[in-house]
């Protein structure tokens, strides 16, 4: 076990050192490879079979009237980003939905992703059940378990993903392939200049923020010793960087096992601004995360820089993480990718394997007694 130490040279010495006692599941080398799995996921959408009564001749984007994505946690996640990077371009709304139940407007005319990675997710198969009943045409994507049966059951298409990861680790496959199969089924444009531009930034970011490179160079491991024996509030922006925020949250309560709470960017303005009203000793244990997107909108940066005015002498820190890139995607993934690097880091800070659930898992077993 790593011993931490309150020197902040101790601090340098973990973070610069080796890994492989506490990270049992190698998820560091996961975190790196993000470029390589990305490649391999858009493989992934292109090439299952779609069939012929999900697509119309005359015009595609009429065939269906909503897209529904059936998710929890980590296998939802890559619904909300799609939601918010395809906002301005696609006519029909998406629309995320994380429990048993699917709403009434769910029926033949809707093209339902069923998401689940280890294929067993309770609430995600309940509602699958109930888009069957509604005859709604259905993705199914997924490593196996029960919903790569009901697939074969039912005769709908499986988008097969590697099995062995961490669902929060699979983030490539939970969001490329479903934007792959939107652009072949005419619901989206072709984006390879923006894929290309995403992959080749990752790379960099990879060896910036990977394992070998120095604290001294590496944002990264900068945010996650920032953010060490502190409560983390991510505040990002409305649209692009909103799913963002939540990802950097549930990544840093997964991860790092650490509370932490997200909010976006206006509407934190007209509510949680006046929490800092009052000085105490809560927030001076608080340190915000701002996700800044260096293309975004004029009256949200100056938004920011207001409230920033407004709140920093009673919190402990204001850390600025702005997006690198110039296209949408590049912008959101350099910022998912500090996240997932960051609350990696933070997790051997505070002495944990970051890959074990253990809360999770025994909440589940306690259900299945059920």
């Amino acid at each position: 076990m790593v011993e931490i130490r309150k020197n902040k040279n101790d601090y340098m010495d973990i973070l610069d050192g080796d890994f492989s006692e506490l990270d049992k599941a190698n998820m560091i080398e996961l975190l790196e490879e993000f470029p390589q799995k990305m490649k391999h996921a858009l493989r992934l959408g292109e090439e299952f079979s779609i069939p012929t009564n999900f697509l119309s001749a005359s015009d595609p984007a009429r065939s269906f009237k909503n897209i529904v994505i059936l998710g929890m946690g980590g296998s939802a996640i890559g619904g909300d980003l799609l939601s918010d990077y395809l906002a301005d371009e696609l006519s029909i709304p998406i629309v995320v939905i994380r429990g048993y139940d699917i709403p009434k407007f769910v029926d033949e005319n809707s093209l339902v992703f069923a998401v689940s990675y280890s294929g067993n997710t309770e609430e995600t198969l309940s509602a699958l059940k109930r888009c069957l009943k509604a005859k709604a045409r259905i993705i199914a994507l997924t490593s196996g378990g029960k919903l790569a049966v009901l697939a074969r059951e039912n005769n709908f298409p499986v988008i097969k993903v590697p099995a062995g990861i961490q669902p929060r680790a699979a983030i490539s496959y939970l969001f490329f392939p479903i934007l792959k199969a939107l652009e072949r089924l005419g619901l989206t444009k072709e984006r390879n200049e923006e894929i290309e531009e995403t992959h080749n930034i990752l790379q960099e970011l990879s060896r910036e923020y990977g394992a070998k490179s120095p604290l001294k160079n590496n944002l990264a491991k900068k945010v996650a010793l920032g953010l060490y024996q502190h409560l983390p509030l991510v505040y990002g922006s409305e649209r692009l960087l909103e799913a963002v925020a939540m990802r950097w949250k549930t990544q840093i309560n997964e991860n790092s096992k650490w509370p932490c709470f997200w909010n976006v960017f206006p509407e934190l303005d007209h509510n949680e601004i006046v929490g800092y009203e009052i000085e105490n000793n809560i927030n001076r244990q608080v340190k915000i995360i701002y996700l800044q997107d260096k293309e975004g909108l004029l009256r949200v940066e100056q938004r920011r820089k207001i409230t920033r005015k407004i709140i920093e002498d009673k919190v402990a820190e204001f850390i600025v993480c702005p997006t690198k890139g110039k296209g949408k995607m590049a912008r959101m993934f350099s910022l998912i990718f500090l996240g997932d690097l960051a609350s990696y880091y933070l997790a051997i800070l505070n002495q944990v394997d970051p890959s074990p659930v253990a809360c999770i898992e025994n909440l589940k077993k306690e259900l299945a007694k059920r």
